[in-house]
């Protein structure tokens, strides 16, 4: 399975397939509005190095314009529908390429093919907006195939809407003390991990960023997930391969670590 992962933090990553390197949900700041990166260094430079970004809904947590704004000319970025008319700042971002994806679209990058998967998570830009994207998953289709779920609750037809993987990108907690509806939190992931049976997991989504001035409250919140992700997967699906990496951290599923 020729397939590299590494993960940045939060939901970012990178995805080395087929000679194509595809980033997911690039966030590369210290701080944002009330949170902190509480855990490993920034992403470094060549993290965004891509050939194609992928955003998987509207908060500013997954799209965030300045870390978007460091990606190269004519790299290509894959946003929700709808998203350039909820988040101006896309609109600035001329010298990347757009593509707006509903689930079901495809889009062809190198020898790789990305389909847009639904999501079940809110898809608005801000808590109380009006208007809204869809949010999404991607499975990136090339010797392997390798499903990013940015954020989302479980829902019944994800084995169906998401198709057979062999690596699953799952995030496994937040960056607060509660995870609400249209989340994963370890158990819940574990339950996915089930549904799905990829050959390996890689938990994402977790022990990157913490609100300012919760440092205190309920720390196991923001360090546990990771483990406790890896401990439920071993009951839950004890067939899959589940590699927790550190920031920065890389991994070949299926072959030499």
């Amino acid at each position: 399975m020729p397939v590299e992962v590494t993960w940045w933090g939060h939901a970012t990553c990178t995805v080395e397939d087929s000679g194509t390197r595809v980033l997911t949900d690039p966030l590369f700041t210290r701080r944002l509005a009330h949170l902190r990166r509480r855990r490993g260094a920034p992403p470094p430079p060549e993290a965004a190095d891509a050939d194609v970004a992928l955003v998987s809904h509207l908060h500013a947590d997954h799209l965030h314009v300045p870390s978007l704004a460091r990606l190269a000319p004519g790299t290509r970025l894959v946003v929700p529908r709808g998203a350039p008319r909820q988040v101006p700042g896309l609109r600035r971002l001329r010298h990347l390429r757009l593509s707006e994806v509903a689930p079901g679209d495809e889009v062809g990058v190198g020898d790789l093919v990305v389909r847009a998967v639904p999501a079940r998570h809110d898809g608005r830009r801000l808590p109380v907006g009006p208007h809204r994207s869809p949010a999404l998953g991607f499975v990136v289709e090339g010797e392997a195939r390798t499903y990013f779920a940015g954020d989302t609750g479980l829902f019944e037809s994800m084995p169906k809407e998401v198709g057979p993987v062999d690596v699953a990108l799952l995030p496994v907690g937040g960056w607060g003390p509660c995870l609400g509806e249209g989340h994963l939190d370890a158990g819940r992931a574990a339950e996915a991990l089930a549904l799905l049976a990829p050959r390996s997991a890689i938990p994402v989504h977790y022990g990157t960023y913490w609100p300012i001035g919760m440092d205190a409250v309920r720390p196991h919140e923001f360090h546990a997930p990771g483990a406790e992700f890896v401990r439920l997967a071993a009951l839950r699906a004890p067939e899959v391969a589940v590699h927790r990496l550190e920031h920065g951290e890389s991994v070949r599923p299926g072959g030499a670590e």
